[in-house]
């Protein structure tokens, strides 16, 4: 969910370089930026990369992708509430559809949560001789 994540900020970001955020959109952005900042605690340079309002989802990723997933940010429900807010409200029509580059080999656009089955798949049975 790091896509998530990083799609939130990105377009927090983008809509207050540009002018148009609410202060709804603002306030949203704050929130999911101080859940990150308690998470980022000790992770200095991701710290650093939080407070550099980028607005590519690649720069985000690039930057702070894997301290996300490390400090348990990306499967953290409040820190994914808040980034699945921030999202709709820049873009009401986005709601809760997120494009996803690729998580274990699937990709394309998701428009629910979607859960991966990463256990080993067996075989089936061979036919029965009769």
């Amino acid at each position: 969910m790091v896509d998530v994540i990083v799609a939130a900020l990105a377009a927090g970001a983008t809509a207050g370089v540009s002018g148009t955020a609410s202060e709804a959109v603002k306030d949203a952005y704050g929130v999911l930026k101080a859940l990150l900042r308690r998470r980022f605690t000790g992770r200095e340079a991701a710290r650093a990369a939080l407070e550099a309002e980028q607005t590519e989802p690649g720069v985000w990723q690039a930057a702070i992708g894997q301290d996300l997933q490390d400090c348990g940010a990306a499967t953290d429900e409040q820190v994914l509430a808040a980034a699945r807010e921030l999202l709709s409200l820049v873009d009401p029509r986005v709601g809760a559809t997120f494009t996803i580059g690729s998580v274990q080999g699937a990709a394309g656009q998701f428009n629910a949560p979607v859960s991966f089955d990463m256990r080993s798949q067996l075989p089936p049975p061979p036919p029965v001789a009769g």
